[in-house]
């Protein structure tokens, strides 16, 4: 079996769980996830501990078990304490500004960018060059920053653009005449 579908998933005092055949559905004061689980996969709670496991012993069962741990245990996670990704802004002028659920980005276009955040993620914005984006949802959460980031990605002789706070953008040298 897959070394981290072994692993039992611990719920947390305010996160609910439940399971109705193969959907597993959370709750905490944060928000509710579902997950329709791969049949080849079972899923049972005992006692606040969440176990996944097997149906049979094919390989495709044993990847299913991994990754279905995974995510349930990224739910339970988030719903618990949330996820956090930082952006940050890297050029003359580029500045970002949190209204409510708009990220207002000027990043060196003609025109300023008004980008509208999906339910479940909030942003705040330090400073003028830095971007926090919070939420509940590992994947939502990724592909918020990735769609931002995509905006203006970082480009490899100045390194301007935006990007991750701990992303190190390797910077090429120019041509020699």
């Amino acid at each position: 079996m897959s070394r981290i579908a072994k692993e039992p998933i611990n719920v947390p005092q305010g996160v609910e769980v439940s399971l109705d055949g193969q959907k597993v559905t959370i709750k905490s004061k944060k928000g509710q996830m579902e997950f329709q689980v791969h049949p080849t996969v079972g899923v049972s709670l005992d006692k606040g501990v969440l176990t996944v496991n097997r149906k049979d012993e094919s390989a495709e069962s044993n990847m299913q078990a991994g990754t279905t741990r995974a995510i349930i245990n990224n739910m339970v996670t988030g719903l618990d304490k949330g996820f956090e990704k930082n952006l940050r802004l890297v050029g003359v002028g580029y500045r970002a500004q949190a209204k409510g659920k708009v990220l207002n980005l000027v990043l060196g276009y003609s025109h300023p960018i008004d980008y509208a955040l999906p339910e479940g993620i909030t942003a705040e914005t330090p400073s003028q060059t830095d971007i926090v984006l919070k939420g509940y949802d590992k994947a939502l959460l990724g592909k918020v920053a990735a769609e931002i980031r995509e905006l203006r990605a970082p480009e490899p002789y100045k390194g301007k653009g935006v990007r991750y706070a701990d992303e190190v953008v390797h910077i090429k040298e120019a041509k020699k005449k």
